[in-house]
């Protein structure tokens, strides 16, 4: 087992129109800025917590992906991917219903697109943070030969 602790500081009143900005650290780290998304009366220059549960799926993805792509010889050159994360009410009540994960996947001239694709479905079922989840995720990965 592992854990990881942080804390979150927040300091304000909720006498009135409070604020929502916090920042989340844990030692060793650099400090995350953090609030709501504007919508919820947060400030956008910030990560809300939908910014971070996409890059929490997509990063543990992303190295899932790499580690198996590594065991089978797959060369990647790089990865870039594009998250979008969606926030919907169900049953009167807000959930992350989807996450679309969609990388520019860049690999070695003569590697198989296929087997490129197979490892990248492949990560879903290794990915703790995606084994953890509710969220419909979709796969959406364009892959290229790096030049």
């Amino acid at each position: 087992m592992h854990e990881f602790p942080l804390t979150l500081h927040w300091e304000g009143s909720t006498a009135g129109e409070y604020p929502r900005d916090a920042v989340a650290r844990t030692p060793g780290k650099q400090d995350i800025a953090v609030s709501a998304a504007s919508s919820y009366g947060g400030d956008d220059s910030r990560w809300n917590p939908e910014d971070l549960f996409g890059a929490s799926l997509g990063t543990c993805h992303m190295l899932t992906f790499l580690s198996l792509a590594k065991k089978v010889h797959l060369e990647v050159r790089g990865y870039e991917d594009h998250v979008t994360v969606t926030l919907d009410s169900v049953d009167k009540v807000s959930r992350i219903t989807k996450v679309r994960l969609a990388p520019i996947i860049r690999v070695a001239p003569g590697t198989s697109p296929a087997k490129v694709r197979e490892m990248f479905e492949k990560a879903h079922k290794y990915c703790f943070i995606g084994q953890s989840i509710t969220s419909e995720v979709l796969m959406e990965p364009t892959i290229e030969e790096a030049g």
